[in-house]
């Protein structure tokens, strides 16, 4: 999710593009925007289709960090533990960031158990559960790798991610086992959710780094089926071919998950609503087709998107209590679609002059230490 690069190479424009997409989703996931129109629609937009924000960030990880570990032989650790340090720094700087809003809602754990259990599965604040769950997922993967195969390894990520949505979207069918009730239990007691690191992240991280693995070979095949052998020219049919099955496919499994969340949420079956059985089959699609966008996107969208993802709980906060210091309530509170639009675009205004006050820092200090 989190990076500091120049602009990537070609076809990562729509990867880096989407990053921002995925940063509004994530705005919209915690103010409900659409509730004021219709509670249906908001679920169906924002907590169905917009679950694909958060995938898509661990598919991304799986893509540029793990995916070179596994080509390299399991060997170029570097990366990834260069990637890791870098989650837990910003793990550990959102932890005190949000430390006083903690301190003042009372959120702050009660024991040395619920500390635990916060640091390393629900997060130190709501939306902070991403980190340790993109660490552990890695981990996860990696130590599975070492032992199985691919394909084994994607098996249990897919047992994993079942038993996950049977705590999710499903827990309404599971808790009906008694088996299965008692499993959650326990479960629970050291998680508050299934959406973490062990049953939701990796087979997010494990689909972008075979994502990866297949580029190279995808590319090959598609160079030479796209070369007219008489004339030596390019033709894009046999892209425009596959391209357009990845169109069909996400269409298809979109619709799909739009109909198993609506079933789910109506038929009272959810405990969260973050694991949808269609979800998996609908970022392979998605991202296979932001792959497949061409140009170059810069930098900056990858460290904006990160620090609107650290940042905006803290900016609703904020704008709540100016909100209610102003007598701006029934605008800026109480109207959801407004508090999403301003939420986001205060957030989006503070991560990009936040970016170009740290640019400017790191390039003084390079000009310096080459001085």
């Amino acid at each position: 999710m989190s990076g500091r690069g120049h602009a990537q190479p070609v076809n990562y424009a729509g990867v880096d593009y989407f990053r921002i997409v995925a940063a509004v989703m994530v705005i919209a996931i915690h103010t409900a925007p659409f509730s004021g129109i219709s509670k249906v629609f908001d679920f169906l937009l924002t907590y169905c289709a917009g679950r694909v924000a958060v995938p898509f960030f661990f598919m991304t990880t799986g893509y540029f960090v793990l995916g070179p570990w596994r080509k390299s032989g399991n060997n170029a650790g570097s990366k990834v533990l260069r990637s890791i340090k870098k989650t837990l720094f910003l793990y550990a700087a959102s932890i005190v960031l949000y430390l006083p809003v903690n301190f003042y809602s009372g959120g702050l754990p009660e024991s040395a158990g619920e500390f635990i259990r916060m640091l390393i599965f629900d997060g130190t604040f709501y939306h902070l559960w991403y980190f340790p769950a993109v660490i552990i997922g890695c981990f996860t993967v990696m130590m599975l790798l070492n032992k199985f195969s691919t394909g084994i390894v994607f098996g249990i990520a897919v047992l994993f991610y079942l038993i996950g949505a049977g705590g999710d979207s499903y827990f309404g069918i599971a808790a009906r086992v008694p088996v299965l009730e008692h499993m959650y239990d326990v479960i629970f007691a050291v998680s508050s959710y299934t959406r973490n690191g062990i049953f939701y992240a990796p087979i997010f991280l494990l689909m972008g780094l075979t994502l990866r693995e297949r580029k190279s070979g995808m590319e090959k095949t598609e160079n030479t089926a796209c070369t007219d052998s008489r004339t030596g020219r390019k033709n894009s049919t046999v892209r425009d071919i596959s391209t357009g099955w990845d169109i069909a496919g996400l269409c298809a499994c979109i619709a799909l998950m739009l109909i198993e969340g609506y079933l789910t949420f109506s038929m009272g079956l959810q405990r969260h609503n973050s694991m949808y059985l269609f979800l998996p089959p609908v970022m392979y699609f998605l991202f296979r087709l932001l792959l497949s966008v061409p140009g170059r996107a810069p930098g900056w969208t990858r460290d904006v998107s990160m620090i609107v993802y650290i940042i905006h709980p803290g900016v609703l906060i904020a704008l709540r209590g100016i909100a209610g210091a102003a007598g701006l309530d029934w605008l800026l509170a109480e109207n959801a679609l407004v508090q999403f639009i301003t939420v986001s675009t205060v957030s989006f205004a503070a991560a990009v002059l936040i970016d170009l006050v740290y640019t400017r820092i790191r390039i003084r200090k390079e000009a310096h230490e080459n001085a």
